[in-house]
């Protein structure tokens, strides 16, 4: 029995309009030329409950701002420097255990916010946790005013352990995080 991943808002950016392809490669549009801009990052994880039990078909969402630091929001006011080549949000169906699994590029800080990934599961379509997950021991995370009120444990709830896959023309990473959903 785990607690419950602290809750965070959904932040200015979620989609108001979802994009044409919104699957779980946020690094590649299908139809486009090229892969985004950035460090590869492959995010795969676990949603359970209280009783840490898999919330099998949960949809887990995902969506970050580019390796230009640009959301691909309208309201974003650097809207017009986005990377094209980069989906911004996916979603998955976790499987009976509950895993899930999306290929992202390693968040990037703006201004005013550490590097983060806004996550949202829905359990029978409806919202059960949203959340954002940190960069372990990133500098910018101490100034960061929604890292910063999480308690010790809560920061090391939703904080990405980066491996390196590959260190070569392009760098990867690979991390696992667990989401414990309270209701």
């Amino acid at each position: 029995r785990g607690m419950p991943t602290p809750e965070t808002p959904d932040g200015p950016y979620y989609p108001r309009k979802f994009p044409n392809d919104y699957d779980s490669d946020l690094a590649k549009i299908t139809g486009s030329g090229r892969e985004a801009a950035g460090e590869m990052l492959y995010l795969t994880g676990r949603v359970l409950n209280l009783a840490g039990l898999p919330l099998a078909d949960a949809r887990v969402e995902i969506w970050q701002c580019d390796a230009n630091s640009v959301y691909h929001h309208i309201n974003d006011r650097s809207y017009a420097l986005r990377d094209k080549a980069f989906q911004g949000f996916g979603y998955v169906m976790a499987d009976q255990m509950g895993w899930c699994s999306f290929r992202t590029i390693v968040p990037v800080p703006y201004p005013g916010r550490t590097p983060h990934i806004h996550i949202k599961v829905y359990d029978n379509k409806r919202a059960r946790l949203t959340t954002q997950l940190y960069l372990e021991g990133h500098r910018q995370n101490r100034l960061d005013f929604l890292f910063h009120i999480l308690t010790f444990s809560q920061r090391r709830q939703v904080e990405m352990r980066l491996t390196t896959v590959i260190n070569g023309e392009r760098s990867e990473y690979r991390t696992a995080i667990e989401l414990i959903v309270s209701s």
